[in-house]
Parts: structure tokens; sequence; C-alpha cells
């Protein structure tokens, strides 16, 4: 996630305020004074929070400051709140394949279908995600189970076995995680 922004949308006493405190802050400051500028600002940004005086219902993250006079250090914590909430979100969504997996939910969509997993599912896939090559039973019991290699790797090959089936029967994907060579993969 790129640095932090904050838009101040035709409000120009409040840009004022910020820019002469700027430095303490840990967001950049810009100032929008009409919707043609907003728009484009928008595009050219990933990460950003649009401050104003009131709701304008085509705009996504927007804090409004309603309320006047008001303190500018809970503004400046309700402005690093919603950047880390932000950031909170941005970070909870992994895509495989045509899925997306929402971390905090432990749930894993594709179009307007929901999948609940275990923690162990998650990390599991997410562990088959990151390698790039397949991965053994033993591998997966060492790295996402924790237990030693003397033991047997039933346990895996069982849960893989309920995952799959998972997948077969909520999405009617056969092939989200295939065997190859004595492991396992996400293609």
């Amino acid at each position: 996630m790129s640095y932090q922004n904050l838009i101040i949308y035709q409000f120009t006493p409040f840009y004022k305020i910020f820019k002469e405190i700027e430095q303490e802050l840990n967001f950049n400051i810009i100032e929008v004074t009409n919707d043609k500028i907003l728009n484009s600002t928008i595009n050219e940004l990933e990460n950003f929070l649009i401050i104003s005086k009131k709701k304008y219902s085509n705009i996504t993250s927007q804090l409004i400051i309603e309320q006047f006079p008001t303190n500018i250090l809970k503004i400046v914590e309700k402005i690093n709140i919603e950047f880390l909430k932000k950031k909170f979100n941005y970070q909870s969504h992994i895509k495989v394949k045509n899925y997306k997996i929402n971390l905090n939910s432990r749930q894993i969509i594709l179009e307007n279908k929901n999948l609940k997993l275990t923690e162990k599912e998650v990390n599991t896939i997410i562990y088959l995600l990151k390698s790039n090559n397949p991965v053994s039973p033993m591998e997966l019991q060492k790295n996402v189970w924790g237990y030693q290699s003397h033991l047997e790797t039933h346990t895996v090959e069982t849960h893989i076995y309920r995952l799959r089936k998972k997948f077969f029967d909520f999405f009617g994907d056969n092939n989200f995680i295939v065997s190859i060579k004595n492991g396992y993969k996400i293609k």
C-alpha cells in the first residue's frame, strides 16, 4: 500500500491548518477545490482519505467534519484511525486464482459465494500459494502444523482431502489444490 494521502476537499481553512503542522503528520496533505480535480486526484492515488464539511454520496473513504469548533488533535487521531483501518482491510485480502481470501473473516470468496474456512485451512492455502514447487505432506506438517518430521503425515493428507472436497462441494472446483509428484500445489 502506498503513502497515505489526505485530500482536503472544498475546505480551505482546514487545509491551511494542516499545512502548518504537516511536518508533524504521517500523511501527505492535498487541497482540492472542485469535482474535476478531485476525480483526477483520486484516480492517481492508491491510498487516500478525503476530509470535507459535508457528505458526498459519490465519494468513498471520506471523513466528515460537521461540528465547529473542533479539536485538531482529535481530528488527526480520527484520520490516523481511518488510515489504519484502510491498511488493515487492504492487507486482509489475498487473491488466489479466481478467488479472494478475506483473512479477517477467514472466508474465501468467488463472485457472490462465500465459503467459511478454518484457520488451518487458510494457513494451508497461503503456504501452498507462496510455494513455487509442489509441497510435500511432510513440509506442510512441519511448516503449517508445526509437527516433527517423525510423525505420520496422515493428518495432512486427510486435511487436504477434506479441503479439496469442501471446494468441490461448494464451488464445483475439483482443481483448486492438485497433487503433483508427491506433493500439493495451487495452480
